[in-house]
């Protein structure tokens, strides 16, 4: 790999970082009332993720949509067979329950990702009816069409979960 090959790489982590750090700032700050605060966070976020998203580009990494999904397949299936088993096994050892959860939410949120990827490339060529996605907004669990009445991973109430259209 190449000096810039690599300096991509690092800046596009960055930058998502950023974007990802941001937006749960300006959730923070929106929550303390520093409104306009959570508003330069936003647009910051807004800002860090057209760079990621160049980065990315230039490396070369946004392929056809079904060389992403086989990609994203492979990163899902990577976090929930080989990431997160040793995070949580880590995380119980050390009494850390909070990030066992966290990391125990992902690891089964990440196998329905890459169930539902895996879904939409048997269906690419196929004309499917357009629906919304659901999201809980405490452990990530999508799912297809309509919310579940409860989330199956963490018990969240289904009324709370954000749609993606």
């Amino acid at each position: 790999m190449s000096q810039t090959e690599a300096d991509l790489k690092e800046a596009f982590a960055g930058e998502s970082q950023a974007n990802r750090t941001y937006l749960a700032f300006a959730k923070a700050a929106d929550e303390e009332g520093y409104h306009q605060v959570a508003r330069l966070f936003r647009a910051t976020a807004a800002a860090e993720t057209i760079h990621a998203h160049n980065h990315l580009r230039a490396m070369k990494g946004i392929k056809s949509t079904r060389e992403n999904l086989q990609e994203a397949i492979s990163g899902e299936t990577y976090e929930f067979t080989s990431m997160y088993p040793g995070m949580i096994e880590a995380a119980r050892t050390e009494g850390n329950r909070e990030a066992r959860q966290s990391f125990d939410y992902a690891n089964k949120v990440e196998q329905v990702h890459a169930k539902l990827f895996q879904d939409a490339v048997e269906l690419m060529d196929e004309e499917i009816e357009s629906y919304s996605y659901y999201v809980c907004p405490v452990c990530g669990f999508t799912h297809e069409v309509d919310a579940p009445s409860v989330c199956p991973i963490c018990g969240t109430p289904g009324n709370k979960f954000i749609r993606i259209d």
